[in-house]
Order: structure tokens, then C-alpha cells, then sequence
């Protein structure tokens, strides 16, 4: 089974919709296949991610009231043509219009959706948290030597992620690994302060224009991002701000 064919079907396979044949094939696919297996880790990890209480946002309290007022001009407008009543509608059809309206007001109104960034900051954050109860997943190999992580990525992704070992500086580098994030592969490189872990995930950029540090905060884990050299960065750990900045200020000035 090719990695085309398996990353097809690993949704099903996570929802438990493949026959036992098929599963079997999957399974041994991603027991040979790293990127794959990742693949897999990650879409566990998102289908948790997803029954978080952070990404849900109660509706504002004048939402009830928009689409109330949506339907009463949608009865006008039916008016000349025929009596409009809920009490002659069926249930089916009733329920089915005040969901449609209660989607398409949250599609139009800011601030009733996550972002992207906000659910690939979700992402970011569940498989940071999975390569730290993981210890056998926390890095695919393990080197304070960025002369020997940096070639490790060779053949593995379609670019090269620059790598620096900064334990001069109270960050040493301990490894990398492979992941699946924002829907391709990317590189994790994987650094320490005292007791705290840092990932530092790096993507090739959909633009070249370098962007400034955003910070955000998820679940308690401190994230930063940036772009830079053609180069999308996303920091995240429990440490506190303040070193966070420090971290991402010493890998801007590497590049």
C-alpha cells in the first residue's frame, strides 16, 4: 500500500469504518512508514484536540435575536404568495432552516469561529504535549550535534530545515523528528531549558515575506510564530514568556 493510499484512508481507520482486511493493510504500512505513521499520531491527537472546551465559543446573546429577525423578513417575503406559519411547517424542514441560519451567522460574524491559526495552534499544542508523555516519540533522533540532526531530514522532506545548537546560550539542542502538521510534513526540532522542552516546528512558507512574533497561549503552553527566510517557525513549551522570546530571538538571529 503507498503512502497516497494509506493517508487516504486513515481517516476511516481512525473512525473505525475499515474492514478488517484493510485495517491489517494500513497497520503494516504505518509500522514501515514514519511520515505516515505521524500522519496517524496527529489525526488521534486532533480528534482530541477537537472535544477541548477552548475550541468551543458560546454564541453571543444576540444571536437568538438575529435569527429571529432573519426568519420574520423571510415570512414577509413569502407573504404575498401564501400564508407562512411555523404551525404548517414540518419539524424537519423547520429545524433544518434555523440550522442553515444559524450557520451562515456563523460564517459572517467575526469572532463566532476559530481562526486557523487558532486550530493550528491547537494542533501544535496537543502534539507537543503527546511527545512529552511519549518519551520513545520525543525525537526520531536524538543529538546535541546539529551536524548530525541537520542530515538526518535529508530525503525524509522536500526541504532542508536549518538546524542550531544553541547550549551556549542555555538552549541545547537534544533532537529532531518528523510530524504531520497544517496538512504536510515538517520538522521538529527539539530543545531544553532546565526542565522545560521546547519544540521548534519549521514548514517551508506559502509566502517569502517575513512576518513578526505572534504570541498566543493555549492550555497553559506558551506558542510563538513567526516567518522568516521563506520559513514558517512555531515555538511552543511551558516555559515562561519571557525565555520563550529569548528562544525564538536566538533562532531569528541564527538564520
Amino acid at each position: 500500500m503507498s503512502c497516497q493510499t494509506t493517508q487516504e484512508f486513515i481517516h476511516a481507520y481512525v473512525d473505525g469504518e475499515l474492514d478488517l482486511a484493510r485495517s491489517l493493510e494500513v497497520e503494516q504500512h504505518m509500522q514501515e512508514c514514519q511520515v505516515c505513521a505521524s500522519v496517524y499520531r496527529n489525526q488521534t491527537a486532533l480528534r482530541s484536540a477537537f472535544k477541548d472546551s477552548s475550541l468551543y465559543h458560546s454564541a453571543p446573546a444576540k444571536l437568538e435575536e438575529r435569527i429571529r429577525s432573519s426568519l420574520r423578513r423571510e415570512a414577509k417575503s413569502e407573504a404575498g404568495r401564501r400564508a407562512f406559519s411555523w404551525r404548517w411547517l414540518p419539524a424537519g424542514a423547520a429545524l433544518a432552516f434555523v440550522l442553515l441560519m444559524a450557520f451562515i451567522i456563523w460564517r459572517t460574524v467575526p469572532g463566532l469561529r476559530p481562526s486557523g491559526d487558532d486550530l493550528l495552534a491547537q494542533e501544535i499544542v496537543s502534539n507537543h504535549v503527546r511527545s512529552l508523555q511519549l518519551e520513545s516519540h520525543r525525537a526520531d533522533v536524538i543529538s546535541t550535534d546539529q551536524h548530525t540532526v541537520k542530515p538526518w531530514f535529508d530525503g525524509k522532506l522536500d526541504f532542508a530545515p536549518p538546524v542550531k545548537d544553541f547550549s551556549g546560550q542555555g538552549f541545547p539542542l537534544i533532537g529532531g523528528r518528523l510530524e504531520y502538521l497544517n496538512n504536510r510534513a515538517v520538522a521538529a526540532l527539539i530543545y531544553q531549558r532546565q526542565k522545560h522542552y521546547i519544540n521548534l516546528y519549521i514548514w517551508p512558507a506559502e509566502q517569502s515575506n517575513a512576518t513578526g512574533e505572534v504570541a498566543t497561549k493555549r492550555q497553559g503552553y506558551n506558542l510563538l510564530h513567526w516567518t522568516k527566510s521563506g520559513m514558517n517557525y512555531w515555538a511552543v513549551s511551558d516555559l515562561n514568556a519571557v525565555e520563550l522570546h529569548e528562544f525564538a530571538r536566538l533562532v531569528q538571529e541564527a538564520q
